[in-house]
């Protein structure tokens, strides 16, 4: 049987198709830190490129890229920092409120579960003894607790600290030679293919340009918004933990999840005295508006219209990439759906000027 050359041509692609994906598949926990530092690179040349611009050849890329990163890594601690003055205040007022806020608890369940004919009583006297324990242990036995863990889990934070050191990296060295590498990628495109290839790179960037500056507009507003909203309610701790949940909303849902959890927490202790109603009516009322408005409206029309997607197009590829990938689906949607859009743009145009839809 003879096949013709547009069928060996397609064969031959399909294989090397069928290769890369299986290369993929089995190299990818070892991948995973590189894709990482791949995508960081990709955010962060145009940062480096532009300092050597505004240097005009006077400061070497490699003193730019060690400032950039080292910039990008302070910001990085600095969110995760926000949590330490959540903690400073919160452990002491936890050792002096938990034992009101329990006995408030018990106090408010037991007639509400009982007029649903459920007899429901908390042992107040042992979860204070058991949770002060901790509270009131000293530093040793802290540190003592944490080692205990991190031997037991010795597989697990040994990857931690392996990705922790590997991705910046591997950063390092793609920022300083981000453009040879992709220089080297475009030369295994066939010379024929390379144009069509080019401009679909070029406008998948320009899409892409357009995601981030939206959703780092997103987080500015979320940002803002959870601060004063916490902060109307009178939560001492309304500037780190609102900050902190606009800024963790990059990582959808588990972002949000943390900052609704620290904030709730907080509540229930500044607030233990007056009951559970306030610091419950607070959450739900900040984060309940503001989950609604991230989600139907600032999401959509500010990073959803930027890269041309509609609002409901940027749900349903939350829903769509989250549903098929788990949580990975749910951080890289909105990104892989601005490229997955500039390839089914060009494939509608192609197919509008086929001899198919012409006939």
């Amino acid at each position: 049987m003879q096949f013709t050359p547009t069928q060996k041509r397609f064969a031959a692609w399909a294989l090397i198709a069928a290769l890369l994906v299986l290369a993929l598949w089995l190299l990818a926990p070892v991948l995973a830190p590189f894709v990482v530092a791949a995508v960081l690179a990709y955010a962060l040349t145009p940062v480096v490129d532009w300092l050597d611009d505004v240097g005009r050849g006077r400061i070497p890329r490699l003193a730019a890229v060690v400032l950039v990163e080292l910039l990008f890594v302070v910001a990085l601690l600095g969110v995760l920092l926000l949590i330490v003055p959540i903690l400073a205040k919160e452990l002491p007022l936890m050792r002096e409120q938990l034992p009101v806020l329990l006995d408030s608890l018990n106090t408010s369940l037991k007639p509400w579960l009982a007029q649903w004919g459920i007899h429901f009583s908390l042992d107040v006297a042992s979860i204070k003894g058991f949770v002060m324990k901790y509270l009131n242990a000293n530093v040793e036995d802290a540190l003592g607790s944490v080692l205990a863990s991190v031997k037991l889990g010795g597989s697990v934070a040994f990857a931690i600290i392996g990705n922790a050191i590997l991705i910046p990296v591997a950063l390092f060295y793609l920022l300083m030679d981000w453009d040879r590498f992709v220089r080297q990628v475009r030369d295994l495109v066939p010379p024929r293919l390379r144009e069509g290839v080019d401009s679909f790179l070029h406008e998948a960037d320009e899409v892409l340009g357009q995601y981030l500056r939206g959703q780092l507009l997103v987080m500015l507003i979320l940002a803002i918004a959870y601060s004063v909203g916490l902060a109307l309610f009178g939560l001492d701790l309304a500037l780190p933990i609102g900050v902190f949940t606009g800024l963790a909303i990059a990582v959808p849902y588990l972002g949000f999840g943390v900052g609704l959890v620290l904030a709730t927490f907080a509540g229930l202790l500044e607030f233990s005295s007056g009951g559970l109603m306030y610091p419950l009516a607070m959450v739900a009322v900040v984060y309940g508006l503001g989950q609604l408005v991230e989600s139907l409206y600032l999401t959509p029309r500010l990073v959803g219209e930027r890269i041309g997607l509609h609002p409901l197009a940027v749900i349903f590829a939350l829903l769509a990439f989250g549903q098929l990938f788990g949580f990975v689906g749910v951080l890289i949607a909105l990104p892989a759906s601005a490229v997955l859009l500039v390839a089914v743009r060009r494939m509608r145009a192609g197919y509008l000027a086929s001899r198919l839809y012409l006939g």
